[in-house]
């Protein structure tokens, strides 16, 4: 790969998680959403109305300054459209500033509120279409096989045609690159290197005879993006971290070697069936010298704890609303 482009400046702000927290302190790095709501002006008194949703997924909005241009791309867009316009109304995201969106998998949880997103992006850029960027391998359909046997389907990813007549340019490509003028590396496929790091267990995909199913617990369709912050490093974003978030990191400071790892942002997965691997995976992460942790959505709370005990201010979690500036 070239080298990745280093922006003066990177801001975040986090559209869907899991959590909601504006009580909490935070580091100089993120600000709550209700702080960031008042100072803002967009909240004048505290209610329910006017303060954001937690829902099952995540959304992130990034926004890179390069000089006195500024390149926005949209990440996953949560479970559901309502949530998703809701909390995007709230934080007042201007959607005709978005230049590309990124799907980082094909679950619904990332997925559901796709085709509103792109609806509202076209219609605030007078239908110019959006870049929207897909992988092959995230429209099969996909289920959990639960402990007795049976199986749970999810919410299918919308097709490309679907998106399309929304107002997407349908960019559907296992290749990794560079996108928004080379603010942002939209990573391939994520190499597994750990003995840990198997996947989720009991995922599964459609065969291609449309009846029966077959074992996909290492989801290869799930990419991140590496963003490179100047005089700091990459900054990482993993939805998910289906591939385990240090097989996550390793390929991210493989591809650019010289630029070192400034933080990761995400999903880690390491709840329910895989909370077994939350020792090696905290270990293994103390050799990236990171100075920003801030998981979020599908981490859980022991991961969180087990964190908390090795690193220092360099945690900051996620949660709905709140914006990070680095």
């Amino acid at each position: 790969m070239p080298d990745i482009l280093a922006v003066d400046r990177l801001e975040v702000l986090v559209l869907v998680d899991n959590l909601t927290d504006s009580l909490s302190t935070n580091s100089s790095v993120a600000i709550s959403e209700w702080a960031g709501l008042l100072t803002t002006g967009r909240m004048r008194l505290l209610s329910g109305r006017c303060t954001c949703c937690a829902h099952h997924g995540l959304s992130l909005l990034m926004t890179a300054h390069v000089g006195s241009a500024k390149r926005t791309v949209l990440f996953d867009t949560g479970p559901e459209a309502a949530t998703f316009l809701r909390n995007a109304d709230i934080l007042g995201v201007d959607f005709a500033a978005i230049d590309a969106v990124v799907l980082s998998h094909g679950h619904w949880d990332h997925g559901g509120g796709l085709v509103a997103a792109i609806e509202a992006i076209s219609k605030a850029r007078n239908v110019q279409r959006v870049d929207c960027f897909m992988h092959p391998g995230m429209f099969a359909e996909r289920a959990l096989q639960r402990p007795n046997g049976e199986f749970l389907k999810f919410e299918s990813v919308p097709d490309p045609d679907v998106l399309a007549k929304a107002g997407a340019n349908v960019v559907n490509t296992r290749e990794p690159q560079f996108i928004a003028e080379g603010a942002f590396y939209l990573s391939g496929e994520v190499p597994r290197i750990t003995q840990y790091e198997t996947g989720f267990p009991g995922h599964v995909r459609r065969r291609d005879d449309g009846q029966s199913w077959e074992p996909d617990p290492l989801i290869m369709d799930e990419r991140f993006i590496s963003v490179h912050v100047k005089d700091k490093g990459q900054f990482i974003f993993s939805a998910c971290s289906h591939a385990g978030v240090v097989n996550v990191l390793t390929y991210a400071r493989s591809v650019f070697p010289s630029v070192p790892l400034y933080g990761v942002m995400g999903g880690l997965h390491l709840s329910g069936a895989t909370e077994k691997v939350i020792p090696e995976t905290v270990a293994d992460l103390q050799q990236f010298g990171l100075k920003l942790l801030a998981p979020g959505h599908c981490t859980g709370w022991r991961a969180l704890s087990a964190m908390a005990k090795v690193f220092g201010d360099e945690l900051v979690p996620s949660a709905v609303g709140k914006r990070y500036v680095v």
